[in-house]
Formats: structure tokens, C-alpha cells, sequence
């Protein structure tokens, strides 16, 4: 969040040759590391695709020192944190998250890692299935096979048009002249010379930087080695080109001997371009139902070249309106390129991108330091701007063809106005203090009875908040209401997201949810905005909605969890009116400083239906065994196993989230690792409507739903033996490293702002926080093995979602 003197990267060479920046950031609960190494997928020998991603894989799987079993991955599952890998084109990066207790040794096992990989021909042969799974269900992805079409225009010599995501059959990996190749490469390029290291946390840059040169040591120094540069995207003189694919518009546009600073200068283009304020591009077409959306993105950068993609999509075939969309275009291109250096639009372009780096997490602040993103558009990049729209133009247009305006500016990247002093109304001073009015009287009264709870079990320190509002509706809206209210807030959401503050919305049944999280200043203003938007929403939609991409078997179960979870009634049907006329509702502010409290007071007042604070929440299970079939067009499978606790005290809360943390690296190792059943395999606590439960979820693209069942009933089976292995010392450990994550120390407001919402729907008392840790800290390895026990019993509940019917008679079917 915005402090007095905002915090600089420092940047630096090591000794051994390493990049390193690091970042001092105070308001951070949590650490980050993003280690990139200059190699990537278009590095690697044309004979051997696939081998810089099969190399990133490799690198997890353990090392002498640091075994499976304590590895990077199961070091930051084991402390609740966020680790991955990405193989791009010209780099390749590693990263994850912790708390600033595990960090060092996150760095430790990353260095370690990459030093000192074992690489077995045992371990190449398993992780090249999953490697296989991978490439099978990217294959099969529809926006993955648009992806192919789209480049095949591209020069044939040029390595964005080769295959690079590797397979089993790319990957031979008993020839010798394939583990020569692969040697040689983690040779060449997995040394200092190739790297760069972000630290970003809550310590002091000299303490990141010690922690860097102490870990980094065990890296291998060589000299930078030079990445080859790839020949022009075009094959001939072509500058772009338009490529439709059904619902699908695309324009293409290849640069070549790019400007300094145009990297910067892309960003700042496509930010425009996607802007949906009045007057702009998208709105214009979505107006005239041409396109339900529109995305600008750059694909490809490196060494002067760029290859920016403008994607327009619609409901329909596009084909028939390509013509009048280009010609669109290319006219607000046109105006566009004629503002004199945009001081407007870069004024509010810094605005935004500074209020990205005061709220952004540290994962994202250590990516962007590794990127050396600036905040500001320099001259240098308006000059490089200016050099691509000049390319990106066909012609001078003589006429404009459409009235276009610049964007409004963001009136939530700007100060609130102070609020009224409390018990005064306009034109009273502090004489008439004693003087009431009877709408004073009403607005008190209706304050009141105000459901909103105001927590102080998280301090208000770092200008970050959480707003939740929830509504338990008598009647629910005839169809079509939803989608208009989802309409009438996208704006808003973009305005939100822009200044800082995630908005969201969602239906489940009669439970209607809005939450806030972000920064903490501009609440109050986005929180009345939508309240507005939700009590009068547009009479029909602004144009068709965007078209939503496909989204991989496992994800689509997990956004289908929730609303399956819910306990199903008959509700009756009425206008949106009616429906508010009747709701209750309540609500949760978690980290609000005490300035802006009198802010959002006001704003409630304006909130639909009636306060109150005992809104029931049900919590029965929508079935003991309940199977849930979620039809989906891919053909690998997909299921996931949720296992509700009993409704009790916190102390068999404590017991299951303990169970759930001791299993998570075993379950991942089992069913990911040894049976290879893919690459999607997680396990963990999960809460969905203040019902706290074990979450297990496993994609496949060989293994049937009725197969993933029992190879997850079998780990269940096995969960006794598990808690029943573990000797005093490694039980002891494993709870108080898990009770730290829910010390005050350890909590970011989003976290504890999640988890005390949740409590409250469990109904839990406001300390819910203080008395998990206190809970935890007292866990005994016998409570824990009950729980482990309890799970099997005949009459747990289960709750299942997967991608084909139940084989298992026990279940009930829901569809």
C-alpha cells in the first residue's frame, strides 16, 4: 500500500555472476523468489523439442541433499505456500512464495535444485508421462489449436511456428545422443551467467541480499552465454496480416528492429486498446453487436522483434462483419496516434501502474522487479509508441468515420472527499451539535441495526481491506436477472481492479454474495457504485457477454463445487424488486482503518433489504453421499472427492486442517508422482460455505473417474497408518509449523479476512482467529488420528464432482 517514501528495487551483480534485485517491501506478510534463467523453448536444438520444459520438470524432483520428500515442492506445500514453473520462449522461470520464517530455506532448496539435479533415467522415464499428460490435454485445448492456426502465417524458419511442448515421443530418452543434448544444455545454460534472482519481502534489502549470496554459492558460475537471434517473423514484406477462425478476428502485426523502451510502449497501447470506458473501441463495437469482446496482447518479444495480436470476438460467425471492424480499427487507430503525446492518458497510465505495485502481492512485485517494469511511460517509449502506430497504419485516412473520446479518467485511482463530520448535517456547525433532525433520528436507527460487523481481529495498518456483503433472499429473480446485474457491474469491475480492488459477485441459490478486497481508499466509492448498479441494473444487456473460454475439466469442477455444496430449495420466483424487498442481509469489513469507517457507514444505508445479523446460514451436507455429474467436452476425466467435517467446536476444526496438512505432500507424491495419474493432483483444506472439509482433486487423461475414485478411497484407507507413522518430534513440527500460519504475524488481511468470514458463516465468534491458533497449538496426535478414522466411517458424508456418472452404488446422483 502508498507509504511516505515507497520502497526502490535494488539492483546488483554477485560475485558469481548472478542478477540479483531485491525489494524491501514493509507491508508484506509473505516473500517471494523468482529466479529466471535465459533459456527457453527456442534455445534448444531443433532436433530435441520439448527439452527445455522436460528440463523444468526435472528439476523438481529432489536432489541428494534435499529428496522428494523434502524438496522445494513439498517444503512450500508443507508451509502453506505457492511454487511453479514456467518454460516461455526465450527464459525460463521458478518461483514461489512463503511465509519470511520458511523463506530461507525456499531459496536454499530453489539454488539447490538447480545445482545439483540428479536426473535418473528412472526419473526421466515417469516425468516424461507427465509430461505427456500435459502436452495431451494442452493438445486438445481449442484455444491451443486457434494458437496454431494463427502462427502458421508466420515465417516457416521462425521457432514460433515449431512444435516445442514435448511428448513422449520427442523425448527419447535412452539414446545417448539425447541425454548428451540434455547435459549440454542444463551445462550451457543453467549457470549464473544466464540468471537473474528477485527477493521481495518484508526484510531488509541488506538481508536479502545476504540470504542471496549464501544460497547462490551453490550455483555453478560461467559466463554469460549469447541467446541466438531468431530470423524476421515475416517471410516476406509483409508488415502483419488478418486471420479469422469462425468467432474469431485477428489482427497481426510483426515488428521488427523495435525502439528502445517499446516493450514498455506495447503495454501502454494494449492497455488502451482494451479499455472499455464510453467512447473507446470496444465500446463502439459492442455497441453496434459486432463483437462481444476484445483483446490486445502482445505473444512474442525478443531481441527487437514483437508480435502483437488484436483478437476480436463475437457471439456468431465473424466473417460477415470483418470488413466493417478493420475499417473501425484502423479509424481509432487514427485518432489515436493523432493525440499529442497522450499526457492525459500517460498521467493516468502511471496513476494505475503505481497502484498496481502498492497493492500487488510479493509474488507479483518480485516478477516485476525480474522484468524491470517502469511505472511511467518515458519519452523514450512515446518516441518507440509513436514508431509503431506509424508501421500499424495502412494509410492516412482523410476523414474520421466515427466520433471517438478519449477515456474518462478512473475516479477511484483519486482521494475519497473527507467525510462529514459524525452528527452533523450540511450547514450545521458545531453549535447546533446538540440538534437533531428526524432523518438524523431514522439514518441512526437504521445504522443501528446495521449487520455489518466491523472486525479488529487483523490491524488496520497496510491500507489493505476486505468488504463482504451477503444477502439471504425469500425469492429468487426470474432468469435473465443475473446475467444483467453481471452486465452492469463489468465496468465497475475493470474501474475496481484498476484502482486496486478486486469486485466480485456470485449466486449460489438464494445466497447472494459482493465482496471487496484490495485497497482500502476508494471502498467506499466502489462499494456505493455497486450497490447502485445491483438495485437498478441496466433493462437488458449492453451487448452479448464476452465469450467465455472453455475452461479444463478440473477447473470447471471446482467452480461447480460450491453451488453443488449448497442445500437445494424450492424458492418462489419474483422481479428484482420483490427480491430485495424481502432479503436480509449481513456483512463483514476486516482491515478497514478507523478514517474510513465513516465512509462506509453512510453507504450501508443504501445497501437492499433488511439488516440483520443472525441471517441463518444452513450447513447441513446437500447429501451424505452425494455424486454430482458435470458433463465437459474434453476427453481426459476429472474428479474431485470433498470430505465435510462434522459441525463441532475448533479444537475438531483444528484436527481436520492438521490431517489435511500432513496429507497433502504424501497424496501429491502417491497419486502425481508414483501411479502418474496426471499433472493436475492436489489435495488440502478447503471451506465452501462455512463447511470446512478435506478437498482431493485429480485430472487424468487415462485413468477413468471410477479409477481416480479408488486410487483416492485407497490414500483415505491409508490415512490412519499415515498419522499413526509420524513419531513425536515429526508430529510436532508439522502442527506448530502449521498454528504459525495463523498467527497475526503470519496473516495477510486477505487470508484472515477469508477465514473470518468463513467462521462467520459456521457461526464462530468474532476471536475465530485466536482460538484456531490456541486450538492448534494444543492438537494431540490422538485427536488427529480419530479424524483420520472418522473420515472412513459409513456415515461421513462425501460429496463428489467428476466428469462421468458414479460406479459406486453408495452414491446419490445429482446432474
Amino acid at each position: 500500500m502508498p507509504a511516505l517514501n515507497h520502497p526502490h528495487t535494488q539492483r546488483s551483480t554477485l560475485k558469481n555472476g548472478l542478477t540479483l534485485s531485491v525489494r524491501h517491501e514493509p507491508r508484506l506478510k509473505r516473500c517471494a523468489a523468482v529466479l529466471r534463467v535465459a533459456a527457453g523453448s527456442h534455445d534448444v536444438p531443433a532436433a530435441w523439442p520439448g527439452l527445455a520444459h522436460f528440463l523444468e520438470h526435472l528439476l523438481f524432483l529432489g536432489t541428494e541433499r534435499f529428496p522428494a520428500q523434502d524438496n522445494l515442492m513439498a517444503y512450500v506445500q508443507r508451509h502453506a505456500g505457492q511454487v511453479n514453473a514456467r518454460t516461455s520462449e526465450r527464459h525460463t522461470d521458478f518461483f514461489f512464495e512463503l511465509t519470511p520464517e520458511a523463506f530461507a530455506g525456499g531459496v536454499e532448496r530453489l539454488c539447490d535444485m538447480l545445482a545439483h539435479s540428479s536426473m535418473t533415467l528412472d526419473d526421466q522415464l515417469r516425468e516424461r508421462e507427465v509430461l505427456h499428460a500435459e502436452f495431451i490435454a494442452w493438445a486438445r485445448e481449442p484455444c491451443a489449436q486457434r494458437q496454431l492456426k494463427l502462427l502458421q502465417h508466420l515465417n516457416p524458419a521462425h521457432p514460433l511456428r515449431a512444435f516445442h511442448a514435448g511428448n513422449r515421443y520427442s523425448l527419447p530418452i535412452p539414446r545417448p545422443s539425447f541425454q548428451q543434448a540434455l547435459q549440454d544444455f542444463y551445462q550451457q545454460f543453467y549457470q549464473t551467467g544466464q540468471m537473474s534472482l528477485s527477493l521481495t519481502g518484508p526484510q531488509s534489502a541488506d538481508q536479502l541480499t545476504a540470504l542471496a549470496e549464501h544460497c547462490s554459492a551453490e550455483l555453478r558460475c560461467a559466463e554469460t552465454v549469447a541467446q541466438v537471434a531468431p530470423p524476421a517473423l515475416m517471410a516476406d514484406a509483409r508488415q502483419g496480416y488478418q486471420h479469422i477462425d469462425g468467432q474469431h478476428l485477428n489482427l497481426m502485426f510483426a515488428f521488427e528492429y523495435l525502439q528502445p523502451a517499446s516493450s514498455q510502449a506495447l503495454n501502454f497501447l494494449c492497455h488502451w486498446i482494451n479499455a472499455e470506458k464510453p467512447g473507446g473501441l470496444m465500446a463502439q463495437l459492442r455497441q453496434q453487436q459486432l463483437i462481444t469482446g476484445l483483446k490486445a496482447a502482445v505473444l512474442y518479444q525478443f531481441k527487437g522483434q514483437a508480435l502483437l495480436q488484436i483478437e476480436f470476438s463475437a457471439a456468431a460467425e465473424i466473417t460477415q462483419d470483418a470488413t466493417q471492424i478493420n475499417e473501425m480499427f484502423y479509424d481509432w487507430l487514427a485518432f489515436f496516434s493523432a493525440q499529442q503525446n497522450w499526457p492525459a492518458l500517460r498521467e493516468e497510465f502511471h496513476l494505475l501502474q503505481q497502484r498496481q505495485m502498492d497493492v500487488c502481492g510479493a509474488m507479483e512485485l518480485a516478477r516485476l522487479d525480474c522484468e524491470q517494469r517502469e511505472v511511467q511511460l518515458s519519452d523514450q517509449a512515446v518516441a518507440a509508441l509513436k514508431a509503431m502506430l506509424t508501421q500499424m497504419q495502412p494509410g492516412p485516412l482523410s476523414t474520421r468515420l466515427h466520433a471517438w473520446q478519449l477515456p474518462t479518467p478512473n475516479p477511484f485511482l483519486l482521494a475519497p472527499k473527507e467525510p462529514v463530520s459524525a452528527g452533523l448535517i450540511r450547514g450545521q456547525t458545531s453549535a447546533h451539535r446538540g440538534l437533531r433532525t428526524f432523518a438524523q433520528d431514522r439514518l441512526r436507527s437504521r445504522r443501528d441495526l446495521s449487520a455489518m460487523s466491523f472486525s479488529t481481529a487483523v490491524a488496520a495498518h497496510n491500507g489493505e481491506a476486505a468488504i463482504y456483503l451477503r444477502w439471504r433472499l425469500r425469492a429468487i429473480p426470474a432468469e435473465g436477472v443475473l446475467p444483467l446485474l453481471e452486465t452492469g457491474l463489468r465496468s465497475l469491475q475493470q474501474d475496481a481492479r484498476q484502482a486496486g480492488v478486486e469486485l466480485s459477485f456470485s449466486a449460489y441459490a438464494n445466497d447472494w454474495l459482493l465482496k471487496l478486497h484490495g485497497f482500502h481508499m476508494p471502498m467506499p466509492a466502489i462499494l456505493e457504485h455497486a450497490l447502485r448498479v445491483l438495485g437498478t441494473p441496466p433493462t437488458e444487456p449492453l451487448s452479448s457477454p464476452p465469450h467465455a473460454p472453455s475452461l479444463m475439466p478440473i477447473r470447471q469442477l471446482l467452480k461447480r463445487l460450491p453451488e453443488v455444496c449448497q442445500t437445494r430449495s424450492e424458492y418462489a420466483v419474483g422481479d428484482l424488486e420483490q427480491c430485495w424487498a424481502t432479503a436480509q442481509w449481513d456483512g463483514l469489513a476486516v482491515g478497514l482503518p478507523a478514517a474510513t469507517q465513516p465512509l462506509i457507514t453512510p453507504v450501508l444505508a443504501k445497501v437492499p433489504g433488511t439488516p440483520d445479523a443472525r441471517v441463518a446460514q444452513s450447513l447441513e451436507p446437500a447429501g451424505r453421499h452425494l455424486w454430482h455429474t458435470e458433463p465437459c467436452d474434453s476427453s481426459e476425466q476429472a474428479l474431485l472427492l470433498f470430505c465435510p467435517a462434522p459441525m463441532g467446536n475448533l479444537a475438531d476444526e483444528a484436527a481436520w486442517r492438521l490431517l489435511a496438512h500432513i496429507a497433502q505432500t504424501p497424496f501429491y507424491q502417491r497419486l502425481r508422482v508414483e501411479l502418474q495419474l496426471g499433472y493436475a493432483v492436489f489435495s488440502g483444506l478447503r471451506q465452501i460455505n462455512g463447511q470446512t472439509g478435506l478437498l482431493f482433486g485429480v485430472q487424468s487423461p487415462h485413468a477413468s473417474t471410477a479409477e481416480i475414485h479408488g486410487h483416492i478411497q485407497s490414500f483415505l484407507d491409508d490415512l490412519p497408518n499415515l498419522v499413526s507413522a509420524l513419531d513425536e518430534t515429526s508430529f510436532t513440527q508439522a502442527r506448530d509449523t502449521l498454528a504459525r500460519q495463523f498467527s497475526s504475524e503470519s496473516l495477510g488481511v486477505s487470508q484472515a479476512a477469508e477465514l473470518l468470514w468463513q467462521a462467520r458463516l459456521a457461526g464462530h465468534p468474532s476471536d475465530y482467529l485466536t482460538g484456531l491458533y490456541a486450538a492448534l497449538i494444543a492438537l494431540e496426535q490422538d485427536t488427529t488420528l480419530k479424524v483420520a478414522q472418522q473420515i472412513n466411517q459409513a456415515d461421513s458424508a462425501r460429496v463428489c464432482l467428476a466428469t462421468h456418472a458414479a460406479t459406486e452404488a453408495f452414491y446419490q446422483g445429482r446432474s
